[in-house]
C-alpha cells in the first residue's frame, strides 16, 4: 500500500472523478490520509476499461531495468520520471501483493497476476477502498462546473451538485469511449484556461491499402519473428517481435511500440515508412546463398519455405510488395527479404485505439499535479499528456500518476488546514 501522509486535524472531503486505475489509486491515497472520499464514474461499475484490457491476460507492469522502462515514455520521459521514481514497477508488484495478488514475470519480461485476470485484483482493491470508507457513485456523469464552482453531475435521480474540498480528475483520454473515456472534459478544462495538447490515437493500428487478394487471404494472421525498423528525425528505430495483418493494414504489439513515431511521421509527411526483416536470424549473404540454391521443379513458395523458412503470410507480404521479376534474382530477392518496405497511410480512428496521446499539459500543473489556474483541482492518468506502448507501461504510469495526484491533494488540504 502506498505511503500515506498523516491525518488532517480538520475533516475534509475529496471527490475523485473517474473510477479507473488512476482514480482508484488517488482515492486510496486520500482515504489512507483520513480524508472522506467520494468516487464518481459515468459507467455502471468501476474499472470497466481495466477489466476489458485484462481479458487476454492482465499485464500490470514490466520487469526491465528502470532506464529502459523510462525510455518507453518517449519525449515525456522527463515529466513521468518523478512519478515512476516514487512508484515504479517494483512498487506496483508490491502493491498488488499487498492486495493478496501474486505476480510472475513472463518470458517477455512482462509482469502478470498469477491468475492472469483483472477481476480478482479489482475485487480486492475495491474491498480495500470500501474498508477505508471510500464511497463509489456509479452512473454519475460529470458535466463540468456549475454555479459557484460546484461539480455538476447527471445521476440516475437527476442533476446533482457537489462541493468537495479537493478534486482529482482521472477521466481518461479519448480511446474506448463506450467505456467512458470520451474526452468530454476537454472543453470544460480548456474553457478555464488549462493548456491541453490535442488528443491523438496511440497504440493503434495503421492503414496500408492492401490489395483485395492479400486482404482476403491474410487478414487476421500474425506475422511472427520479424524485426521492424524505421528512420525519422529522431534517428533509427529497430525492434523485434510480431504484429498482425488486418483488413485495413497492420496492428499488434510491434506496431503499437512504434505508434508514436509512425503517427508523427504521417502528420509531417503524409505517410510513414517501415522496413521488415523477415528472417532476423539469417544474414543477407546467407539468405542470398540459400535462395540461389537450385530449386528444380519446386515452386517459389516451396523454395522460400524450404530454404529460408518464409511461408504463409510472410511469403504473402513478399508477393504483395516485390516486383515479379525480382523473384528470379536471388540477390535482389534477399534484399527484399531483409528490408521489405511497408507504407502506412493513416492511423486508425482514436475510438479504436487502445490508448490516446495528448491531454493536460504537464506545465499546466504544479509539481504535485494541481492545475495552476484551479486551486484544489488535480489531474491524473491517461488524461495527462503522455503515452507509452502496451506491455505494462500504461497501467504503471496511471497508477503512479494517481498516487502523485492523491498525495498532492493531501498535501494541499494539509496546508489549507494549517493555514
Amino acid at each position: 500500500m502506498p505511503a500515506m501522509a498523516g491525518p488532517l486535524t480538520v475533516p475534509a472531503r475529496a471527490a475523485v472523478v473517474g473510477a479507473g486505475p488512476a482514480g482508484l489509486m488517488a482515492a486510496e491515497v486520500l482515504a489512507g490520509a483520513g480524508i472522506a472520499v467520494d468516487v464518481y464514474d459515468a459507467m455502471p461499475s468501476a474499472g470497466r476499461k481495466f477489466l476489458l484490457a485484462g481479458i487476454g491476460g492482465l499485464n500490470i507492469t514490466h520487469s526491465e531495468p528502470a532506464a529502459a522502462f523510462l525510455s518507453r515514455y518517449g519525449d515525456r520521459a522527463g515529466a513521468v520520471a518523478p512519478l515512476l521514481e516514487a512508484f515504479g514497477a517494483q512498487a506496483v508488484r508490491d502493491w498488488a501483493h499487498g492486495l493478496g495478488i501474486d505476480t510472475f514475470v513472463g518470458s517477455s519480461g512482462r509482469v502478470f497476476p498469477k491468475e492472469m485476470k483483472a477481476a480478482p485484483l479489482l475485487r480486492a482493491w475495491l474491498h480495500r477502498l470500501r474498508g477505508l470508507g471510500v464511497r463509489l457513485h456509479m452512473r454519475h456523469r460529470w458535466l463540468g462546473w456549475g454555479a459557484g464552482g460546484a461539480l455538476d453531475f447527471d445521476t440516475p435521480t437527476g442533476r446533482a451538485a457537489h462541493r468537495p474540498d479537493a478534486v482529482v480528475l482521472a477521466l481518461g483520454g479519448a480511446s474506448w469511449p463506450r467505456l467512458g473515456s470520451d474526452a468530454a472534459w476537454v472543453p470544460w478544462l480548456a474553457g478555464r484556461g488549462v493548456r491541453i495538447a490535442p488528443l491523438a490515437p496511440a497504440n493503434c493500428g495503421f492503414e496500408t491499402g492492401w490489395s483485395q487478394h492479400f486482404r482476403e487471404r491474410y487478414a487476421g494472421q500474425p506475422v511472427r519473428a520479424v524485426t521492424l525498423s524505421m528512420s525519422d528525425e529522431q534517428g533509427e528505430w529497430r525492434r523485434g517481435g510480431e504484429f498482425v495483418v488486418s483488413d485495413y493494414g497492420v496492428e499488434g504489439s510491434l506496431i503499437y511500440a512504434a505508434s508514436a513515431r509512425l503517427r508523427e511521421a504521417i502528420d509531417r509527411d503524409g505517410h510513414a515508412g517501415l522496413r521488415l526483416d523477415l528472417t532476423p536470424g539469417l544474414a543477407i549473404d546467407r539468405v542470398a546463398e540459400e535462395l540461389a540454391w537450385p530449386r528444380g521443379s519446386k515452386s517459389m513458395a516451396n523454395h522460400l519455405r524450404a530454404r529460408i523458412k518464409v511461408d504463409g503470410v510472410k511469403a504473402g507480404l513478399l508477393r504483395e510488395v516485390v516486383p515479379a521479376a525480382d523473384f528470379h534474382d536471388p540477390a535482389r530477392l534477399a534484399r527484399w527479404v531483409k528490408s521489405l518496405p511497408l507504407t502506412l497511410r493513416a492511423p486508425r480512428p482514436i475510438e479504436e485505439a487502445i490508448s490516446s496521446a495528448g491531454g493536460v499539459a504537464f506545465d499546466a500543473m504544479d509539481e504535485h499535479g494541481m492545475l495552476r489556474g484551479l486551486p484544489g483541482v488535480f489531474c491524473a492518468g491517461e488524461m495527462l499528456d503522455w503515452e507509452a506502448p502496451t506491455g505494462g507501461y500504461l497501467l504503471t504510469a496511471c497508477l503512479a500518476s494517481g498516487r502523485w495526484s492523491g498525495l498532492g491533494a493531501v498535501r494541499w488540504l494539509a496546508q489549507r488546514d494549517g493555514a
